[in-house]
């Protein structure tokens, strides 16, 4: 079992929220190649330096001790600061060298970041799972290297519950049309709620389960205003009003929602994150002891969805982009990344981690063991596909607060979707 747990600004990956930065010198590129860098790197991370400062303080004095000539200054962010300081540094031009950014943020600041192809090669980029630096590219140049993530979905049941319902842990629900029918079933038989999958942490996400495209392929206009959506949209008002969908599943602070697993008031949930778990083990033992994890629902493609990563960029200012890229490299290597994920339930993005016994060795039945195994399997399997606009969370809320309206009845299905239609080509106008 893994010690600690994230603090606000770390665990806000798994729920979407952003990456880190600050500031320092600007200045002209990089370091020449055959002349070994002398100088300070500074580099951001987002609320780590708390519960975790005696890790990362570790990596640099190792770091330094084998690069004498380096000196490695480390600012961590707190996390509601991060737009506007990094929007600052951008400004100013005192930006920092290597910046914690959270890939849901890469295409807002894609224009002020460094490409990282000639800093970074692909032998550097071998050990990372292509399937989360691919994403990580834009109009073919990287931005960004990959560093943790919330790792892949997971199902969870309360077994003493659905299985009243029939739910068979060796067949779980494969799509969101087969989880819904049984948290339908789950509260007929049983009178309780069955998920919050949806509207859940992002609305978007649950469309794109369905296969449907959100954007244009020019990325200017929305693309989910259509007849088959607003068919799809009955069918959660369906399952809403059936209970199968939890009345609280409405509200907007996801973190706190009225009935979870944690209170004992819902049955389960077809696509979360593990981090769910160490919760329920704290303030919910008999719950958690009554818990199956099983593999999670599937995207069309059989894939899970990641909604974001956390990686490592630099920004285009930075004086010292080559000697930045080789900390990144250090930083963010399979060993120290399994060190990190030892302390944290965080998930690697580099391949040789996954082997570790930490990872490949779990045989217990424990709910986290059983995790981390449907984890590990899955992550060569997670699909990372952002919007790609510079306003993605954004748009993401926007479609969630239309969707509550039309579950809650104040809307239509097509005036939910009318509204959240041109609030999307708005803001991308």
């Amino acid at each position: 079992m893994r010690t600690g747990a994230l603090t606000a600004g770390a665990l806000a990956l798994a729920l979407l929220t952003s990456g880190c930065v600050a500031g320092t010198s600007g200045g002209t590129a990089g370091t020449a190649d055959d002349q070994p860098f002398e100088g300070e790197v500074e580099f951001w991370t987002i609320n780590l330096k708390k519960n975790y400062g005696a890790y990362i303080d570790g990596l640099i004095a190792q770091y330094e001790k084998d690069h004498p000539k380096v000196t490695v200054k480390w600012v961590d962010v707190p996390g509601a600061d991060m737009a506007t300081k990094l929007l600052a540094a951008v400004a100013s031009g005192d930006v920092p060298d290597a910046v914690n950014l959270a890939s849901s943020d890469l295409g807002r600041f894609v224009p002020s970041l460094a490409p990282l192809d000639a800093l970074v090669k692909p032998a550097d980029l071998a050990d990372f799972q292509p399937n989360l630096v691919e994403p990580l590219r834009v109009d073919g140049k990287l931005y960004a290297v990959p560093w943790y993530n919330g790792g892949t979905p997971v199902g969870i049941y309360r077994k003493s519950v659905v299985t009243k319902a029939g739910f068979d842990e060796k067949a779980p629900p494969k799509t969101y049309d087969e989880a819904l029918a049984l948290a339908d079933k789950v509260y007929a038989e049983t009178k309780v709620y069955g998920t919050n999958d949806i509207p859940g942490i992002n609305a978007a996400s649950v469309l794109r389960y369905y296969g449907v495209d959100l954007l244009s392929a020019d990325k200017k206009k929305a693309a989910f205003n259509t007849p088959e959506v607003a068919e799809l949209l009955a069918t959660f008002k369906q399952s809403y009003d059936k209970h199968g969908i939890a009345p609280g599943s409405i509200s907007k602070d996801v973190r706190n929602f009225p009935q979870s697993l944690e209170n004992g008031q819902l049955a389960m949930s077809a696509s979360t994150f593990a981090a769910t778990l160490l919760n329920i083990q704290k303030n919910a033992p008999d719950v958690y002891d009554d818990l199956a994890i099983t593999e999670p629902v599937r995207t069309e493609t059989g894939g899970y969805l990641l909604l974001a990563q956390q990686t490592f960029a630099i920004p285009k200012a930075s004086a010292h982009q080559r000697a930045a890229a080789e900390f990144i490299k250090f930083f963010a290597n399979g060993a120290n990344q399994l060190a990190f994920c030892k302390l944290v339930p965080i998930y690697p993005s580099t391949i040789s981690s996954t082997k570790d016994p930490f990872f490949a060795g779990q045989g217990g039945d424990d709910p986290m063991d059983a995790a981390r195994r449907v984890i590990v399997k899955g992550l060569p399997k997670l699909e990372y596909t952002p919007l790609g606009t510079l306003k993605d969370m954004e748009l993401s809320e926007s479609l969630a607060e239309e969707l509550r309206a039309f579950l809650q009845g104040s809307k239509t299905a097509e005036e939910a979707l009318k509204a959240a239609e041109k609030q999307w080509n708005e803001a991308l106008a």
